[in-house]
Order: C-alpha cells, then structure tokens, then sequence
C-alpha cells in the first residue's frame, strides 16, 4: 500500500479509526467483571471527547466481531450531537444481532477469536480513501479496544495490515481488555509507533482513555506515554497455526512451519534433507602432489 503524498491539516487535528471488540463470547466470559453495557459508557464518553478537543476531529467506529466487521458510525456524517450517540447505538446493536446469528450455529470453546484483521484492513482502507479524498486530511491514527485472545490463523493477514499500517505513518494504538496480553497488538504498537496498554483497573477504563489515547500525535512528543515491559515476536506457524517459538522458515517466500515439510505448502517450493556430518564429508581424498 503506496502511501500518498497529500497536505496535512493543523498538527492537533486527528482521524481518530476505533475498533471495538463486540465478540459475543469474549463478552459473555468477563460479563462479571465489566458488561458490554457499561464498556459502552466509558467508549462512548471518550469518542465526544475527541470530537469535544477540536471542531475538526473525525471518528470512525469499526465494530469487529467474531465472523464479521462493519462500519458502525462516522462522525463526518451530517447528524446532530444528540443522534451520534443513538445512531452509533442503533447500529451497533444491529451488528451484535447479525453476528449473533451467524454465531448461533458454532460450537466454540472459551471466548473465541474476533475478526481483527478485517477491521484493520478496513480502517486502513478508509485512511487511504481519506488520503484521496482532497488536498488536505487530518492525522490518521488507528485505536483497537481489544478484548478477544489472538487468533493465530489471521497472523499473517494481521501482518500485513501493520505493515501496510507502517509504510502509511499510521499509528496503531492498542488498549487491551482481555485476562491476556495480545502478541498481535503489541506486534502492532511496536511496529507502527504506537502506544500499548492493558489497563488494570477495568472500572477507570475512561480516564485510561482520556489520559493516553485522546492526545494527538504532535502533543505526544512531549508526553511520557505508558511502554510495554516486552513484546512478544512469536510467530504462528502456517502448517498448524499453533505460537511456536522455534520453526522452519521457507527461503522463498518466508513461510513459518512448525516442523521439517517436503513441500512448501504456500509456494510450492521442494525443501532437501538436512545434511548430515558424515554425509558433508566428500568422499574423494584430495590428491597430494608427487615430487618429481
């Protein structure tokens, strides 16, 4: 993704694009700790917030679910700051039924996984068409309220969406609501530059917000922003999907497999036999030179 050489508006204006976790599974495991309901409250409270910090901001809300994604508010849209709230409402409870239906006939174990590299290639699909769009844009920025554990069959398609992501300047800032940290999303923040939190008391998660993730890029040079103790770079292997920490790497095309394959099952690629030290030994004795 080529990224597109345009004008920029004033340094505090933002494109904020913020991911919210809606997998039904995920939701209904930490319905004691936090409900979808007041998680809501809080999301809601921050999103006019950034509209609040400047008359020029914009907010797209992308709803990822745990078989689809979509497009659930825009803020550039002409409405009235009393139907923003009941329009992102009405349309994410429309989303969450919709999901729920299409879940209805799964069997899932635990909490599940959620689309997120859909949604992140759709935010960036948005950012590219805002580039487009005029002479001028705000600065982009990506926000993930994730909840869900990763889903290591999406890793390279989440792979590719931060990269695409980095090649666009476009931070990808991570506030992560689940029991686990997220590989995937500090992966992200990591790579992008942007910032990677997991709040630990769920009931302030407005003032986390506020405090961390409401302040623009220009004003983050002079911020002490929260940075993660580590990251996890662990890979996913393509054969099983499984988090491996040691693997075999395809020389063409950098396919991760978990154990030794004849074939590269993504190329297409013949892999030979390791060599043993017996083996590596030619067979022929080198001839020494005969004094005349």
């Amino acid at each position: 993704m080529t990224p597109v050489s345009s004008k920029l508006y004033a340094d505090d204006v933002s494109l904020l694009m913020v991911l919210i976790d809606t997998n039904p599974f995920f939701w209904n495991s930490v319905q004691s700790t936090l409900p979808f309901s007041k998680f809501l409250t809080h999301v809601l409270a921050f999103l006019n917030s950034i509209l609040l910090l400047n008359q020029l901001n914009q907010v797209v809300v992308i709803a990822t679910g745990h078989n689809s994604c979509s497009y659930i508010f825009d803020s550039s849209d002409s409405q009235s700051q009393n139907q923003r709230a009941e329009h992102l409402l009405h349309k994410l409870e429309e989303f969450v039924d919709n999901d729920q239906e299409l879940c209805s006939e799964e069997s899932v174990d635990g909490p599940g996984f959620s689309l997120l590299s859909g949604s992140l290639s759709m935010a960036l699909c948005y950012i590219q068409r805002v580039f487009r769009s005029g002479p001028l844009h705000p600065h982009p920025r990506i926000l993930c309220l994730h909840g869900s554990p990763d889903g290591p069959g999406q890793y390279v398609a989440i792979m590719n969406s931060i990269f695409s992501a980095q090649r666009s300047q476009v931070p990808i800032d991570s506030c992560v609501i689940g029991a686990q940290h997220s590989a995937f999303l500090q992966q992200a923040s990591y790579i992008t530059g942007g910032v990677y939190l997991k709040p630990q008391m769920l009931d302030g998660l407005f003032q986390y917000l506020s405090t961390v993730f409401a302040t623009d890029l220009h004003s983050r040079c002079f911020l002490q922003l929260p940075k993660p103790a580590g990251v996890d770079f662990r890979a996913s292997c393509f054969c099983h999907k499984n988090t491996i920490d040691m693997g075999y790497i395809c020389s063409v095309c950098l396919s991760i497999f978990c154990k030794h394959q004849k074939k590269c099952s993504t190329c297409g690629s013949v892999f030979g036999q390791a060599q043993t030290q017996d083996s590596s030994t030619p067979d022929r004795k080198r001839k020494t030179p005969v004094d005349g």
